[in-house]
């Protein structure tokens, strides 16, 4: 009877606690979260406007003071630009026989040794980029740091440079020329008024009369022209993108470059130690300018700027945005850019410009290569 109440008791008491367990109100589901609509996608950025074709081509022209310059030169005679020819390609104008003009600014390459720096006298390294010789009569000045303010200038300075022509003196060029009869008569045919027609001066007039003769003609001046088939659709993107990114500020006019001098890390500084334009001037707002160059058969001209320290077209484009733009271009953006730079590559003149001329032969008299 006791063990009979035992199994009650505990059998009542398990009952109580399941009881009391179903007697707890179970708490309600949770709300599921209602769904979130998808956002919606951005519309599609409307497509810029195109850029008008007397717009494009206003960069491009030739100020009215380049135009003022121009009819102001003297005109140079077909003897001067023959001369001039024969003089480029002379490789006595250096002091051991093995360097001229035509050495660092290879007309055959567009007007440039495709090194970063050229080789001068017993092989001694310029501290900047050759650049090309087509185009260059366009320009506001000579050199990277234009410290040459025409072409005759910068014509006569490598020739007495001690690394790179190395002549001692303009007693040594005189005395070269002089003991060439063909080259003292085709002297007395291009400067008949003169009493000395042999002189530095006139050999360096002579040689930029030939310089300036060095143009090419690309597609992009049938652009310019009035022909708008003349560029591709890709071509003509880069050349608005070009345009309404800034890069018309410095490269402008009919050599798309050339017109100013410009610091190299105008928005973001560039590392170099040349400080350019300065150590001409003296004044601290010229440092680390530079002159800007054409882009002319820029495809062809690399490499590229001041110490041809770039090696292909698309990062040129990139460091140029970056250091002088503050801005930074897609892939989409740099191959459309690059595109319309190739466009401006020109075809070259024909083998009475680009072939070597028949020089005249020394003489006894004529002073003999030396390598020291």
């Amino acid at each position: 009877m006791k063990q009979y109440r035992l199994w009650l008791g505990a059998g009542l008491v398990s009952l109580g606690a399941v009881s009391s367990s179903c007697s707890k109100e179970s708490p309600p589901p949770e709300p599921k979260p209602a769904a979130v609509a998808a956002a919606p996608e951005p519309a599609p950025e409307p497509p810029k406007p195109r850029m008008s074709y007397e717009k494009l081509v206003s960069f491009f022209r030739q100020s009215a003071a380049a135009k003022a310059a121009e009819a102001e030169a003297p005109a140079d005679t077909p003897a001067q630009i023959a001369l001039g020819r024969m003089l480029f390609f002379e490789t006595r104008l250096s002091k051991n026989h093995d360097i001229s003009c035509n050495s660092c600014h290879d007309l055959a390459t567009f007007g440039v040794d495709g090194k970063a720096t050229s080789e001068g006298h017993k092989g001694q390294k310029g501290s900047r980029n050759a650049p090309t010789v087509f185009h260059a009569s366009g320009h506001i000045a000579q050199f990277w740091d234009g410290r040459a303010t025409t072409l005759e200038e910068q014509v006569s300075g490598p020739m007495l440079n001690p690394a790179e022509m190395a002549m001692p003196d303009e007693k040594r060029i005189l005395a070269t020329l002089n003991s060439i009869p063909q080259y003292v008569k085709a002297f007395k045919d291009s400067y008949p008024r003169d009493k000395k027609p042999v002189s530095v001066t006139n050999a360096a007039r002579s040689i930029a009369a030939f310089e300036r003769k060095l143009f090419t003609t690309a597609r992009f001046d049938k652009f310019l022209a009035g022909d708008e088939s003349a560029l591709t659709e890709q071509e003509r993107r880069g050349l608005e993108l070009f345009a309404s990114s800034g890069c018309t500020t410095c490269h402008n006019g009919p050599s798309v470059g050339g017109t100013s001098f410009q610091k190299l890390g105008l928005i973001e500084e560039y590392p170099t130690d040349d400080k350019g334009r300065f150590d001409v001037t003296k004044n601290e707002e010229d440092l680390h300018k530079f002159r800007v160059p054409t882009l002319r058969n820029v495809e062809k001209t690399g490499p590229w700027f001041h110490d041809g320290s770039v090696k292909d077209l698309p990062t040129a484009v990139r460091l140029m945005a970056k250091h002088q733009l503050g801005m930074s271009f897609s892939d989409a953006e740099v191959d459309d850019i690059v595109a319309f730079l190739k466009s401006l590559t020109g075809e070259l003149p024909g083998p009475e410009v680009l072939t070597p001329p028949e020089l005249p032969p020394s003489t006894r008299t004529t002073p003999k290569p030396d390598p020291t």
